[in-house]
């Protein structure tokens, strides 16, 4: 049970998958109630089915974040069920990978509309509610690549830099109403959201092997490549992370989750600029053209 003995509710965006779906259920386990948000029947009849073999107060929810009706629904029946929210998890995401120059314009929208405009969206829909009672806990779902940008990352990195943004302001806004904001900051972990990544970025991979930035998406590849062999953090370990930021009595602003996050942070405060793209570059395989 959370710590003060009284089960709250717990909203969580993108719930029925990876991070997500691993943070429901351990929410679930602790205790608290949950409804994990989604699109998929085939996914939320999943999660239905489990919580009711393993007897979770865990909820699927059909939401759609990128919709303003969905979203009102959503919460409303989630209040009307719950009587109220205390924690939101905004977590749905997407990625989408490329050079800037190579990536259409009609991505990088969809890379904002989700990882963006969408927490907006439910944040703005749950936000009175908390603000009347005085209370409550709001997790973005951020990322190493909020922290550094590398290449091939302008999108993805361009919305997690807009979230770090978006959840410093808030999180002044809303300190008077005693509601914190919390940034979670995973680096890479295997689930179906890279695969997706992967499968979003095959066409620009594919072209750009015989483009002006092959080296670079060559250089990408095996790092990926490396990443899936040597990455050890699981999604569980994500949602053990994320309970903890909801059950600190002062949470930290940020936590980070994979040891990449913890190098990220160092070397954010450590390396000028220079220095952070010298290496970078290295990585990447990166030089100056003669």
């Amino acid at each position: 049970m959370p710590a003060n003995g009284k089960a709250k509710t717990i909203l969580i965006t993108g719930g029925t998958d990876g991070l997500g779906k691993a943070a429901a259920i351990l929410f679930a386990e602790r205790g608290y109630r949950v409804f994990a948000t989604g699109r998929s029947p085939e996914k939320l009849a999943q999660l239905d089915a489990l919580a009711k073999e393993r007897k979770l107060p865990l909820e699927s929810l059909r939401m759609d974040v990128l919709d303003d009706a969905s979203v009102r629904q959503g919460v409303a029946a989630v209040l009307e069920k719950a009587g109220g929210i205390d924690v939101l998890v905004n977590n749905a995401g997407v990625g989408y990978v490329g050079t800037v120059e190579d990536l259409k314009v009609e991505d990088f929208r969809k890379q904002f509309e989700t990882n963006v405009f969408a927490v907006i969206r439910v944040t703005q829909a749950v936000l009175p509610h908390m603000r009347e009672r005085r209370s409550g806990r709001i997790l973005m779902m951020s990322s190493v690549a909020g922290l550094v940008a590398p290449p091939l990352y302008g999108a993805y990195s361009g919305s997690k830099f807009a979230l770090e943004g978006l959840t410093g302001a808030l999180r002044l806004e809303l300190y008077p109403f005693g509601i914190d904001v919390v940034l979670i900051e995973p680096g890479y972990i295997l689930t179906n959201f890279a695969a997706t990544a992967a499968e979003n970025a095959r066409p620009y991979f594919e072209a750009g092997r015989s483009g002006p930035y092959a080296k670079i998406y060559e250089t990408s590849v095996k790092a990926a490549t490396r990443r899936r062999t040597t990455s050890r953090t699981t999604p569980e370990d994500c949602a053990r992370v994320m309970l903890r930021a909801v059950e600190a009595r002062h949470p930290k602003v940020r936590y980070g989750v994979t040891p990449l996050a913890a190098l990220a942070k160092v070397s954010r405060r450590l390396f000028t600029d220079h220095m952070a793209d010298g290496w970078l570059r290295r990585a990447f395989g990166i030089q100056r053209a003669s």
